[in-house]
């Protein structure tokens, strides 16, 4: 049996466990749709589709589908906030009506995501850290999970790859490595490891269909393991960032003002609205202007194995052909 045939890949209907892993500010329409056309799959980034490209989200989606007719997932941020769920609650229904049946949601109690999806027929997966979320996901009832190591991009989790195999590979559902890949060899050794698939973000910024700064894609190219580090400053809880000479000035740590009201049960919530508000508008700046705007470049482990810009189709079919 080929390592590309996997329970996820059954699941969702693809040829490739490959997930192109939903980026604010970098998921456009033309990154999501080239990756599912090359038979791994695209995750909309609804945030990303509509303030940082401009798109009213149901005319984002009739646009990927002009381009490909696989499918496609959608990113779900389930984090307590009564303004953000009525809002995601209002783009799942755009998403379930427009055909969209695999979801992935993250930073919260996704129930209620579940039962909209499986009342529709699809699949949802959550994003995990550590085996106490994992099993609360799975009590509320999803099919898989992405499991965030300490390799990757954005919101990285604390443990290595290996450690997550071996610490949630017995709950009985498919898992996704998120984080570290970046070339050929990682993919097939996760495959390897057991997980049925793997998420890459960072790899598919340095692409020509993403439309990232060039400046962005060409500090993924150089940047090296050893560039990447923690920042809470972003969204006040560590998020993996290139440090550039900007991070360096400014840098890692929320102020101690900030860190206790994080700590805070009522506090914290708006705090992080407080940041990620800022972060939307950092980010989007940072990424799709460049760097005279240089705030933050987002970025994973994984551009060890980021040697230069090219298609996402060849990205994936290059990883495909190695792991057959």
């Amino acid at each position: 049996m080929s390592r590309l045939d996997t329970p996820f890949t059954r699941q969702v209907g693809i040829d490739v466990p490959l997930i192109c892993g939903a980026m604010y500010p970098c998921s456009n329409p033309e990154l999501v749709a080239a990756a599912s056309a090359a038979g791994g799959i695209g995750i909309i980034q609804p945030v990303a589709m509509t303030y940082a490209h401009g798109h009213d989200l149901r005319e984002g989606i009739r646009l990927i589908r002009s381009l490909t007719d696989k499918p496609v997932g959608f990113n779900a941020i389930v984090e307590k906030s009564r303004v953000l769920e009525n809002q995601m609650r209002r783009w799942i229904d755009v998403a379930l009506d427009e055909g969209v049946r695999f979801f992935i949601t993250a930073l919260g109690n996704p129930s209620w995501v579940v039962e909209a999806i499986h009342g529709a027929g699809g699949i949802v997966y959550h994003d995990v850290t550590e085996r106490k979320w994992a099993e609360k996901a799975l009590s509320h009832g999803v099919d898989g999970l992405i499991c965030v190591n300490d390799r990757a991009g954005g919101h990285a989790g604390p443990k290595a790859p290996e450690v997550l195999m071996e610490e949630l590979g017995d709950l009985g559902v498919p898992l996704i490595c998120a984080g570290g890949i970046g070339a050929e060899a990682d993919f097939v050794r996760a495959l390897e490891m057991g997980y049925a698939g793997v998420q890459m973000g960072t790899r598919f910024i340095a692409t020509t269909e993403c439309r990232a700064h060039d400046d962005y894609k060409r500090a993924i190219i150089r940047a090296k393991a050893s560039d990447i580090v923690l920042t809470d400053k972003i969204s006040g809880v560590p998020v993996s960032v290139i440090n550039t000479p900007y991070i360096e000035r400014v840098g890692t740590r929320a102020s101690p003002i900030a860190r206790r009201l994080l700590l805070h049960p009522r506090a914290k919530y708006y705090v992080r609205m407080y940041y990620s508000l800022k972060s939307i508008w950092q980010l989007k700046r940072a990424s799709l202007q460049g760097m005279s705007y240089r705030d933050y470049f987002q970025a994973g482990k994984s551009v060890d194995g980021v040697e230069g810009i090219e298609s996402a189709g060849d990205i994936i079919s290059r990883f495909a052909a190695e792991a057959s």
